[in-house]
């Protein structure tokens, strides 16, 4: 370890304040005292800038503009995904401590706790536009993880979709004409599966003159459209107090005069307030949720009004009325996502039981779920173009 580090490191620590790169660069020139070599001085300005300043080692990472993840399981195992699936970057560190020393500046930074007694964390690092998990040993057993989603600013439409191959010229027109029709919308999918991506693109397809309200966990929704207020939950301090859940968000949403209601994506008790507001004249709504395929989603929903303590028969009788058409995303092992199928959601004439049937299957056409998508969206006036 070079010594000057250590003694900058150390005046930073005592300082107690800004560690900004004006910052670092006076308190090297003060330890330096001019008696360390210039070569010296450049090697510690750049290794304590990586420490104390951005995302350290990971900022060229994160200024890719191709990249939607930054992992790192190791200071000698750092990786990224730009688009075609996880890659080892060259980028290293120097050992576990400056891993953990970095998660620990960036949880401060999205003004959150992480240390022995709350060892792992959820942030929002709002100046770089970067979603922050990081988890610290012995709860992560190999060493200190962390997790970084860049969010950028929805780049894509409909069009641009079909263009890169997510969606078919067959797909784009059925979307359109969801939107169109303002049927209510989950898309659903895997981690990183494009969801969010989709469902921009679909916000922005809404008219301009309509009113888009979104609540969200994590600040991901950014739709190319006009007229759009964002609800950002936020969880409680250090001390606990302070917290804004998404389920009290989705109520305040419904007294803003929305057009349409997008929860970002449901986990928990508030579906249910979603349903209940999709079935009290908000049409047009969207939500995002994980799910396998578009056969488990009435499964998926219905363990989520658990937690909310909605019975499962009256989960069932608000989520064939709440909700219309359900899209499912999948990512391949090639890192390619793409829109896998469009399901309409109806309840069995047997059973009473809610089901999803494909309406459109990518590489396989049309389903079993066509005609009532098609008498959906003509019922409502519109006439589709496939």
């Amino acid at each position: 370890m070079n010594p000057l580090v250590e003694r900058v490191r150390a005046r930073l620590a005592d300082g107690g304040g800004e560690t900004g790169p004006a910052a670092v660069a006076a308190a090297v020139r003060a330890e330096a005292g001019g008696v360390a070599s210039d070569l010296d001085v450049l090697a510690a300005l750049q290794t304590l800038r990586q420490e104390f300043v951005g995302a350290g080692p990971l900022d060229a990472l994160l200024r890719d503009p191709r990249t939607t993840d930054v992992l790192v399981t190791a200071p000698d195992a750092v990786w990224t995904d730009r688009g075609r699936g996880l890659e080892r970057s060259a980028v290293t560190f120097q050992d576990e401590a400056a891993v953990r020393r970095l998660a620990q500046r960036l949880a401060l930074s999205a003004g959150r706790r992480l240390d022995d007694a709350s060892p792992y964390v959820d942030g929002w690092l709002a100046d770089s536009g970067v979603r922050l998990h990081a988890v610290l040993p012995p709860v992560c057993a190999d060493g200190t993880s962390i997790s970084l989603r860049v969010l950028r600013p929805a780049a894509h439409d409909l069009t641009e979709l079909r263009r890169r191959g997510t969606l078919d010229a067959t797909a784009e027109a059925w979307l359109r004409a969801v939107v169109d029709a303002r049927l209510a919308v989950l898309v659903s999918g895997g981690t990183g599966s494009g969801k969010t991506t989709l469902l921009n693109a679909l916000l922005g397809a809404v008219d301009p003159v309509e009113r888009l309200v979104t609540v969200e966990d994590a600040e991901e929704l950014r739709p190319d459209h006009p007229h759009v207020v964002r609800l950002v939950a936020r969880p409680p301090n250090i001390e606990g107090a302070g917290g804004v859940p998404l389920r009290d968000l989705v109520r305040q949403a419904l007294r803003m005069r929305p057009d349409r209601l997008v929860v970002g994506e449901v986990r928990g008790a508030e579906v249910c307030d979603l349903l209940a507001a999709l079935n009290t004249g908000h049409d047009g709504g969207a939500c995002t949720v994980h799910a396998n395929s578009v056969r488990e989603i009435p499964a998926r929903m219905q363990a989520l009004a658990g937690l909310g303590g909605m019975a499962p028969a009256t989960l069932q009788s608000q989520l064939a009325a709440a909700v219309q058409v359900v899209l499912h995303m999948s990512r391949g092992r090639d890192g390619r996502r793409a829109l896998d199928a469009v399901g309409v959601v109806h309840r069995d004439a047997g059973d009473g039981a809610v089901r999803v049937s494909p309406a459109w299957v990518r590489g396989e056409g049309v389903g079993p779920g066509r005609s009532a998508l098609d008498a959906l969206v003509r019922e409502r006036g519109v006439v589709p173009s496939w």
